[in-house]
């Protein structure tokens, strides 16, 4: 469908979560545990952006891939609302088991499942030029080995399309080698955002200090990028042009599930960018979004748009 307006398109990883919790101490082999909480949902970075976004009141295109299986059906009625094209895949589909801790940490068990089977030739068949200012944030590139041996082909493409071209990377599983460090340079090279977490600025510059990661990171990606720092509980920090500006949150209630903070902040964020936000409003609006979604549960309970004033200015 043509249109004038911005599209804010999501690539990546789409599966199942079962959430669970709260686990205080790892329990003895061969016994059982009972959890007081759990939801059965949409999980994977970009499911969790997606409905992110139509918790803003947006209409995002989500882009990925499902399994041959019950699950894959039940996993698009959890998606409705939200323009999906996803292929389907000879597999059973992707499943991530969450365990929540007291302290606010998370274990997950991920089976491989559908999520190696995403190809490129698809993402850019469903992924149409678009108008200036539209944005296409790509999720989770280490778990899509069929995305991953051509992923910075597939970034130059979506920017050859009109998009501004948005990156979380995520967490290596095999760790920051010297090769996935040459590899995600060639990726950051493509990027207008790139959203990623304290760890995984340090993790990528090689040190363990936050200010020279900033600095370094920063000289990877193509001139007037975006830098965005996700720095938890105590906030964002945005570095552009040179220039770093830090967006602090109050300190938050009691959370039991904390999946999907990174993708609620990275929606928040982006939505801001396409209502025509600086980056200090959107680190605040990618904040903001956050902070509402987190204490949410179950998060099916969520109406859409029923979180739209995240986006509004706060004076």
């Amino acid at each position: 469908m043509k249109s004038d307006q911005p599209q804010f398109s999501i690539i990546g990883d789409v599966s199942v979560d079962l959430v669970l919790g709260t686990l205080d101490h790892w329990p003895k082999r061969g016994t059982e545990q009972l959890f007081p909480r759990s939801e059965l949902r949409a999980g994977g970075s970009a499911a969790n952006s997606a409905l992110a976004a139509r918790h803003l009141g947006l209409s995002p295109h989500l882009i990925g891939a499902i399994g041959d299986d019950d699950l894959a059906q039940w996993l698009l009625l959890q998606l409705s609302g939200i323009r999906v094209e996803l292929q389907t895949c000879s597999s059973d589909t992707t499943m991530s088991v969450g365990l929540m801790h007291p302290d606010g940490e998370r274990t997950f068990f991920t089976s491989c499942g559908h999520l190696q089977h995403l190809s490129p030739d698809f993402v850019l068949k469903h992924l149409p030029s678009a108008p200036p200012g539209s944005v296409a944030l790509f999720t989770s590139p280490f778990l899509l080995s069929g995305l991953r041996e051509g992923f910075g082909e597939l970034l130059a493409q979506a920017s050859a399309q009109g998009y501004q071209v948005a990156l979380d990377t995520g967490w290596p599983p095999e760790g920051w080698t010297a090769q996935v460090q040459r590899e995600v340079a060639g990726w950051l090279a493509h990027c207008d955002h790139l959203l990623i977490n304290e760890l995984e600025a340090m993790s990528i510059a090689e040190t363990q200090q936050l200010e020279l990661a900033v600095q370094r990171v920063a000289a990877l990606l193509k001139p007037g990028a975006h830098l965005v720092v996700k720095l938890g509980a105590a906030g964002a920090l945005g570095h552009v042009d040179g220039r770093s500006t830090r967006y602090a949150t109050q300190a938050a209630a009691d959370i039991f599930d904390t999946v999907g903070a990174g993708d609620s902040f990275n929606t928040g964020y982006l939505a801001a960018r396409l209502n025509g936000a600086g980056l200090d409003d959107a680190l605040a609006a990618g904040c903001r979004t956050a902070s509402a979604i987190l204490p949410r549960f179950p998060r099916k309970s969520i109406a859409a748009g029923e979180l739209s004033h995240c986006l509004q200015p706060h004076s």
